[in-house]
């Protein structure tokens, strides 16, 4: 069931929408960066995204925060205390265009680390300002269909468009669409969670006119609640989530909420690779988001006269498949703060693990972990590679990994490799992943 793909001679007489260096499906983080930096160094590049923008969860999921720019401490909160930016490449570069569009916010705490907030117009704009600079062809409002292949080696893209079907071929395929779609559809092994278990995923909304005054004087300075906000919580049967998590953003007495864990009105944990269950959950969530917008407004000091914006265009979606690459990030490769000489990522961001009664958080206190080139190359497939959270890795440490301004530079990493590729006419698996740590590290 949801897995059986039509024959190729179905596509025998479909039309050739245009042949590519790379074409990267998915437009979330990873795929901007991927299509930017690939654009950028000199190939013919498509982007294909299913929506009308890019930004994937982070805009049409609301998730609204660069998580993983900084460094874990102890205590945040302390007088000499202050954020350590640990990753830059192309995520610096687009938290900058951020902050000049005016839509970042300045670090807030999280926790024992910082995040900054974003505003989702400004993310869509500064997306397209580096699509189109770069000189990227994006193809929106399409979905893939299904693979083309000639043994191990990926042809084209089947895609339906609204005016029909059609194809793309390209030398070289880069998965940014977050569940390893093209990996999936072209046979390949994928893997999902522990043992079938996924994260749960979450509905983002927005509240407007807030007394911040009032709210920041009971709330504090962490965006994570504080134990008082717990109690209360625990005491209201109706909303799913125990410790929540509050953004106040850049504009004024708004705040982007995230409070909600989206189960099936059955209580049973979903998963949205599922079309079934994927409905279910964005039908749940809107229940759950105004649940706690009346918890907010009713418990909340500040939040009495707020009024609720708007929820996330889809539920977010924090874990589905995940690749069997080359390398595997593993848990204790994350709690052991675990080094590579292929690193193409540095990360502190904690182990936030969205399962079960409350979230689990494991803190990664003064280090950080690196993240190997090649958990983003599959085993199977000779001319295809993944960038963003269907990386090859334990659920676990995915939970850690997953992030944005981590995805970022999976985009970058994927984009470098690809060039590479094509230039010296290899295999993904046959790139030295050494080489490409040396390259971003230029």
């Amino acid at each position: 069931m949801f897995q059986i793909n039509l024959t190729p001679d179905c596509y025998a007489d479909l039309p050739v929408l245009g042949t590519f260096d790379i074409v990267v499906l998915g437009g979330g983080p990873a795929g901007i960066a991927a299509a930017t930096c690939a654009a950028e160094a000199g190939s013919k590049v498509l982007l294909i995204e299913r929506l009308a923008y890019c930004g994937g969860a982070a805009v049409s999921g609301m998730s609204g925060t660069i998580c993983g720019l900084y460094m874990t401490v102890e205590d945040p909160h302390a007088r000499n205390a202050k954020p350590e930016q640990i990753i830059n490449g192309f995520t610096e570069r687009f938290r900058s265009a951020l902050l000049d569009d005016g839509g970042l916010t300045e670090p807030q705490i999280y926790g024992k680390t910082w995040v900054a907030t974003h505003d989702c117009a400004s993310y869509k704009k500064v997306a397209t300002d580096f699509l189109r600079q770069a000189g990227v062809d994006v193809l929106y409002h399409t979905q893939m269909m299904d693979v083309e292949k000639d043994g191990d080696t990926i042809t084209s893209l089947v895609l339906n468009t609204k005016s029909g079907f059609t194809r793309v071929s390209a030398r070289r395929f880069i998965d940014a669409s977050g569940d390893g779609d093209i990996v999936f559809k072209s046979g390949f092994h994928t893997t999902k969670g522990n043992n079938g278990v996924i994260q749960n995923p979450s509905m983002m909304f927005k509240i407007g006119n807030v007394d911040l005054d009032a709210y920041n004087a009971y709330w504090g300075a962490d965006t994570i609640c504080p134990p008082k906000v717990v109690e209360k919580l625990e005491a209201r049967d109706e909303l799913v989530r125990k410790k929540v998590w509050l953004f106040p953003t850049v504009n004024p007495g708004e705040i982007l909420v995230n409070g909600t864990k989206i189960t099936g009105f059955d209580g049973r944990a979903l998963d949205v690779t599922n079309p079934i269950d994927h409905s279910e959950a964005e039908q749940f969530s809107i229940y759950q988001a105004k649940a706690f917008f009346e918890f907010l407004r009713e418990e909340i000091p500040g939040c009495e006269d707020a009024y609720f914006i708007d929820y996330g265009a889809e539920v977010g979606v924090r874990q589905t498949r995940s690749i069997d690459g080359l390398k595997r990030l593993m848990n204790e490769d994350v709690t052991g703060k675990t080094k590579a000489s292929d690193s193409i990522a540095r990360s502190s961001w904690p182990i936030e693990l969205h399962y079960g009664a409350k979230p689990k958080t494991e803190w990664l206190i003064d280090d950080y972990y690196d993240v190997p080139f090649g958990t983003l190359v599959p085993r199977e497939g000779s001319n295809v590679i993944v960038a963003g959270r269907c990386l090859a890795a334990e659920h676990e440490a995915l939970a850690s990994a997953r992030v944005t301004a981590q995805c970022f530079e999976y985009g970058r990493a994927a984009a470098i490799a690809a060039d590479l590729s094509i230039k010296e006419s290899n295999t993904f698996q046959e790139i030295s992943g050494d080489e490409i740590a040396q390259l971003m590290r230029n």
